[in-house]
């Protein structure tokens, strides 16, 4: 098991897509042989990371479904459901981040689909 501070892992890694908490990520790595690269002086080598699965979804039927679709392969629904009640605004900044800023896939169209969604799933009062 390999302990990576969560600003290395963003960087280095796959975006931000493991955030925790406690600010430590913990990734079990598989048994698959390691390849290695060596440049100027530095050694890079790969690991195969296995990462844990969750068969949870957004509720909601067929308005949470392009959530679904665009959210999860970096989040789970439950992260996303225990963040804080967000105005509209606030998450189609969030959004915007996640495509702009952390290369997110999710399509342009989807958009403003994923930003109601998430504004109307806890409401502000």
């Amino acid at each position: 098991m390999i302990a990576l501070n969560r600003n290395l892992l963003s960087r280095a890694v796959i975006g931000s897509c493991l955030a925790t908490a406690a600010g430590v990520i913990q990734i079990h790595t598989a048994d698959a042989a390691p390849s290695t690269v060596t440049a100027a002086g530095v050694t890079l080598t790969s690991e195969s990371v296995i990462l844990p699965g969750s068969s949870e979804t957004f509720p909601g039927g067929a308005a949470a479904q392009v959530v679904n679709v665009n959210c999860i392969a970096c989040h789970s629904a439950d992260m996303i459901l225990n963040q804080p009640a967000l105005s509209k605004v606030a998450w189609q900044a969030e959004v915007t981040k996640m495509i702009k800023l952390y290369k997110a896939p999710v399509n342009e169209t989807d958009v403003p689909a994923i930003v109601d969604y998430l504004a109307n799933m806890k409401p502000q009062p």
